[in-house]
This record gives C-alpha cells, structure tokens and sequence, in this order.
C-alpha cells in the first residue's frame, strides 16, 4: 500500500479533516448571511458558528468508536481529548475574546483622551458558545456516520 492510499483508508482522519472543512464553509455561508456582506477570510479563522473544533474531535471520536468499540482504548483517549478540547472552546477560548473585547473598549477610550500610538485591536472572536461548540458536535457526528458507512 502506498502512503495516499494508507492516508485514505484512514478513515477517522478523513471523517475529522471533512468535519473541519465543512464546519469552516458553514461558518462563512452563516456569518456571511448575517452581516449581508461575503466575508472568504473566516475560512481560516476560529470562533463562530458552528465549531469547527468541536466538529474535527466529534468525527474523529465517534468514527474511532465505531471501528474500535466504545470499550477500546483508542475511544477513551480520543473521547477523553474531545471534552478537552470543546470544554476549552466554550471555557477559556470564550473568556479570552471577552477579555479582548474589554481590553479593546479600554483602548480606545484611552486613545481618545490621550496620544495613545495606534496599537493593532485584539482579535475578539476567539471561542463559542455553548451551542455553537454543540452544534460542532452534531455536525461532527453526522459527518463521521457520512464517512464511516461511505467508506466502508
């Protein structure tokens, strides 16, 4: 077997790169809609609706599970850094855009009432809510079953 072919006979790889991907075009359609103005540069950016995050660890676990068993230990690690990583989406990736977004506000206030030099702004969406890191989930897991019985 060639190293293409071991790459695409990967499935939970596959299923976890096509739950990004797809998650990232969402998300660009989404939040091109509600601001009525084509926005191409959220293809790469994080936050926002839904989690692409949370849609890569949904597949990869839930594709694992499917071919190893709930029981297996490759389940339990890849569930294990699953919560890890959306707890951490809507946790302290959350708490870092607001804080930048504060940060931002206290900024130009400053620079308002001073000769403050012209300092990038922070990058404010940085996390999810709680229902974007759910909807990742849910993306994520109807990708994984797509691509676990498309490529099996």
């Amino acid at each position: 077997m060639t190293h293409l072919e071991n790459f695409l006979s990967n499935t939970p790889l596959i299923a976890a790169i096509l739950g990004w991907a797809i998650a990232q075009v969402l998300k660009v359609v989404i939040e091109s809609i509600m601001a009525k103005e084509f926005t191409w540069e959220r293809i790469f950016a994080s936050g926002g609706m839904p989690s692409s995050h949370s849609a890569f660890v949904a597949a990869l676990s839930t594709v694992i599970g499917m071919e190893y068993g709930l029981g297996s230990v490759y389940f339990a690690f890849s569930a294990a850094f699953s919560l890890v990583v959306m707890y951490d989406a809507c946790g302290v990736r959350r708490a870092v855009g607001e804080q930048a977004k504060a940060l931002n506000r206290i900024i130009g206030a400053l620079k308002e009432n001073s000769t403050i030099g012209q300092e990038t702004a922070l990058k404010e969406i940085l996390g999810h809510s709680p229902f974007q890191v759910a909807m990742g989930f849910v993306l994520g897991l109807a990708i994984c079953i797509a691509t676990f019985y498309f490529l099996r």
